[in-house]
C-alpha cells in the first residue's frame, strides 16, 4: 500500500469512527482523541487528516448530504413510478436520515455555511430534488414549490423527533403528511 493509500485509509477509519460517535452521542462525543481511539490511530493522527473538530464534522455533514443525494438519484432513475411518487420518496428518504440518523441530520442543517465543499453537497441533493419537484409541477414552478416541500419535511421530521408529532393529536402520519403535501403542490 502506498503511502497516499495508507493516509486515505486512515482518514476514512477516522470518518467512520467520528460518525458512529456521532450517532451515538452527538457532536458533544466528537472528540479528535475519541475519533483517534476508536479508530485505532494514535490520538494525534486526527491532526493530521482534520484542522479541528469542525472539520471533521463538516466532513460527516458532506457525507450525508453526498449519502442522502445518491439515494435520490437513484429514486429518480427509477422509470417504472410515476413522478410523484418518486418525489414522496425522495421527501420520505430525507425523513427516514432523521429518524435512523437524527444527530446526522441535525448535524446536514448545522455545518458551518462557508464550508464550499458541504454547500457543494447540500447544492447536489438540492438540484436532484428539484428535478423531481419540476418532474411534476413544472421547471418555472419548481424553486418554490421545492422550498416549500424541503421546509416541510425538515418541519415535519422536527417535529416527529421532538414527540409533537403523534399520531392520536393530530390523526396523521408522516407519510400522509407527505402525501397530502404532493397533492396540494399537483392541484397549485
Amino acid at each position: 500500500m502506498t503511502r497516499t493509500e495508507t493516509a486515505e485509509a486512515t482518514r476514512q477509519a477516522l470518518v467512520r469512527a467520528a460518525s458512529e460517535l456521532l450517532d451515538q452521542g452527538g457532536p458533544d462525543a466528537v472528540t479528535l482523541r475519541a475519533v483517534g481511539a476508536r479508530a485505532g490511530v494514535s490520538r494525534g493522527a486526527p491532526y493530521g487528516h482534520f484542522e479541528n473538530k469542525e472539520h471533521l464534522l463538516a466532513q460527516l455533514a458532506i457525507n450525508a448530504w453526498s449519502s442522502l443525494a445518491d439515494d435520490v438519484e437513484h429514486l429518480r432513475a427509477n422509470l417504472e413510478s410515476t413522478s410523484d411518487i418518486l418525489l414522496e420518496r425522495a421527501i420520505l428518504a430525507l425523513i427516514d436520515v432523521a429518524r435512523r440518523l437524527p444527530h446526522r441530520y441535525a448535524l446536514m442543517f448545522s455545518a458551518p455555511a462557508d464550508t464550499p465543499a458541504a454547500l457543494e453537497a447540500a447544492g447536489r441533493l438540492e438540484g436532484v430534488f428539484l428535478a423531481l419537484v419540476a418532474d411534476v409541477v413544472g421547471e418555472s414552478d419548481a424553486p418554490r414549490y421545492g422550498a416549500l416541500l424541503m421546509s416541510s419535511a425538515h418541519g415535519i421530521a422536527g417535529m416527529e423527533l421532538s414527540g409533537h408529532l403523534a399520531k392520536d393529536k393530530w390523526q396523521v402520519s408522516v407519510e400522509q403528511l407527505v402525501h397530502m403535501l404532493i397533492d396540494a403542490i399537483r392541484h397549485g
